[in-house]
């Protein structure tokens, strides 16, 4: 199969090279995805910088954790997952394995698609999604109608983690203010948010200013 990979830190995007390396083989309790859709995230590319050492990974290495795409092989040990299902997948950060034809994943993290969502779209949800959800679940929220309803702000609201985080409130029934830049502002609003400021005015810079400060003394 194809791949691409690098071999050592640094470099950038001209240290990815194209290379022909065999299709793996799943463990017991592992699928073999045949890749659709990859999704890159900063934390892929801070791998490459060695910026999350110790966790080295073991060189050369295939980078990329959110992928989704096509089950075409299962080990003896996958008890939901068959043949022909679309899956989305969120890979171990220090094996990775994304930018390439195939994988194989743990079924453990690995889901089956809804029907009707892309390819393309799934493979955007795994890092950004469960980072917005891990942000709103440790200041209380409640996605199933008993939670308090709070007033939060949400800065980068038309980032990846801030799109997931703006509907999450909303469904955590929070009252959202976010900010964004000027030319996102009407998206923003269309995904739920409750009031959306530009993040260059004078009112979305004290925003900005009075999240650092909270921040800071947290």
């Amino acid at each position: 199969m194809r791949a691409v990979q690098y071999t050592g830190y640094g470099g950038g995007a001209a240290a990815l090279k194209y290379v022909d390396i065999p299709v793996p083989s799943p463990k017991k309790d592992e699928v073999l995805i045949k890749i659709e859709a990859a999704s890159i995230n900063p934390a892929d590319w801070n791998i490459q910088k060695g910026l999350i050492r110790p966790f080295v990974p073991k060189f050369p290495f295939i980078p990329v954790t959110d992928v989704a795409g096509e089950v075409v092989e299962v080990g003896p040990a996958v008890q939901e997952l068959k043949v022909g299902d679309k899956v989305v997948s969120k890979l171990v950060f220090w094996k990775s394995g994304g930018l390439a034809e195939y994988v194989a994943a743990s079924e453990s993290i690995t889901v089956a698609c809804p029907a009707g969502i892309s390819a393309a779209d799934a493979a955007g949800l795994p890092l950004a999604g469960f980072t917005a959800l891990q942000a709103l679940r440790a200041i209380g929220t409640k996605f199933d109608g008993t939670g308090s309803s709070s007033n939060i702000l949400i800065t980068a609201g038309s980032g990846g983690i801030g799109t997931y985080a703006v509907q999450l409130a909303k469904l955590g029934n929070h009252n959202v203010t976010a900010t964004c830049g000027a030319r996102n502002l009407e998206v923003v609003a269309n995904i739920g948010a409750d009031e959306v400021l530009d993040y260059k005015t004078l009112e979305g810079a004290a925003l900005k200013i009075l999240r650092a400060r909270s921040t800071t003394t947290s």
